[in-house]
C-alpha cells in the first residue's frame, strides 16, 4: 500500500509498517533555516553598512564644526575690531562752544572757540587733546571729552551724549546724584598673554575680556614725520612711554593687528601654518601652547584714522 503526504509537501512513498520517527524525520528535514555561513554574511555586511555611514557622519562632524568656529572667530574678530573703532575714532574729541563771548546770540553761524579740556576722572586723569592716545606694543589708550549739549530747548542741560561710554560702559552719567557729563572718557586696551584674552578698562572700572582665543594683540601708529605731511608706521614699542612727547602729538591714525584662534581641534598636516602680525609664518602643528596647537588662526588687521588730531 503507498500512502501519498498532503499537497504542500513532497510525495514520498511510504511502506507498510514504517515507524512513525522516520515520517517525523522526513518532514523535518524539509524546514531549512539560516546557516551559520549566511549568518556570519549578513552580519559583516550590515557592520560594512554601519561603518560607513560612521565615517559620512564624522566627516560631517568635523566639516561642521570647522565652518562654526571660522565663523565664530570671524565674528569675534569684527566685534573687537568695531569696539576699539568706536573708541578710537573719537579720541581727542573737541568740544564746539558756540558762545565763547557768553553774549547769548542765536544766531547758529556766530564765531565758535574749540575747548580741548575737560573734567578729570577722580582728581586724575585729566584729558587734555595732546593726551587722546597712548599706549605701547600690546596696550593702547584712548581718550575723548563727554560732554552735555542743550537739546532743542536752552534749559534743557541734559544731553543725547549721556549715552556715551568707554569700552565697559563707564562711566556713569551722574554721579551721587549730580551730572557728570563734562568728563574724559577712557578705554584703556591690553593683551593678558596669561588668560589668552583682550582686555578693557577705564574711568575706574575693573578690566574685563571683551575677546577671547586671542593669539597676539599688536598697536602700531601712523606717525606724520615730516613737513610735507609724509607718514611712516611705528610700532608701540618704538613710541615714547611718555604721552606728553611731540611724537604722540603727530600720530595721524592706529593700526590694531589682531591673531584669533578657534576651540575646533583639526587634524592637519605637518608644516600647517599661519602668518602673524610680523609677517612671519607659525607652524600650527608644533606650537607649545596645547590650546592653540592645531587650532584654526585667523588675522584681523584694520586702520583707523583719528579725526581730531589734525587740530593739535
Amino acid at each position: 500500500m503507498i500512502t501519498l503526504l498532503p499537497a504542500t509537501m513532497e510525495s514520498i512513498p511510504v511502506l507498510p509498517h514504517t515507524p512513525p520517527s522516520l515520517l517525523r524525520t522526513r518532514h523535518a528535514s524539509q524546514q531549512r533555516g539560516v546557516t551559520l555561513l549566511e549568518l556570519m554574511v549578513g552580519l559583516a555586511i550590515g557592520l560594512l553598512v554601519i561603518a560607513t555611514a560612521m565615517g559620512a557622519l564624522m566627516l560631517s562632524r568635523g566639516i561642521s564644526g570647522s565652518v562654526s568656529d571660522a565663523s565664530s572667530i570671524q565674528q569675534q574678530g569684527a566685534h573687537t575690531l568695531r569696539v576699539i573703532g568706536q573708541q578710537l575714532r573719537q579720541a581727542g574729541s573737541l568740544y564746539l562752544n558756540p558762545d565763547p563771548k557768553n553774549s547769548a546770540s542765536n544766531d547758529p553761524l556766530s564765531a565758535v572757540v574749540f575747548e580741548i579740556k575737560a573734567i578729570a576722572h577722580d582728581g586724575g586723569n585729566s584729558f587734555d587733546q595732546t593726551d587722546s592716545i597712548s599706549g605701547n606694543a600690546s596696550s593702547l589708550t584712548t581718550g575723548f571729552r563727554r560732554y552735555a549739549d542743550k537739546v532743542f530747548q536752552t534749559d534743557n542741560t541734559d544731553s543725547l551724549d549721556a549715552l556715551a561710554r568707554n569700552c565697559v560702559g563707564s562711566p556713569a552719567y551722574k554721579k551721587n546724584g549730580t551730572i557728570n557729563a563734562d568728563e574724559r572718557i577712557e578705554s584703556i586696551f591690553a593683551f593678558d598673554g596669561t588668560k589668552n584674552s583682550l582686555q578693557c578698562g577705564g574711568n575706574g572700572a575693573v578690566s574685563q575680556p571683551i575677546t577671547q582665543n586671542v593669539a597676539q594683540f599688536q598697536v602700531s601708529y601712523l606717525v606724520q614725520t615730516k613737513a610735507d605731511g609724509s607718514m611712516q608706521y611705528v610700532k608701540g614699542g618704538d613710541m615714547p612711554t611718555a604721552s606728553t612727547d611731540p611724537k604722540w602729538r603727530s600720530v595721524q591714525g592706529v593700526q590694531v593687528c589682531l591673531v584669533l584662534y578657534g576651540s575646533e581641534l583639526i587634524d592637519m598636516p605637518a608644516g600647517s601654518s599661519y602668518t602673524d602680525c610680523d609677517g612671519k609664518a607659525v607652524d600650527i602643528t608644533t606650537l607649545t601652547d596645547t590650546k592653540r596647537k592645531k587650532r584654526m588662526h585667523l588675522l584681523f588687521r584694520n586702520t583707523f584714522q583719528l579725526r581730531s588730531q589734525g587740530l593739535i
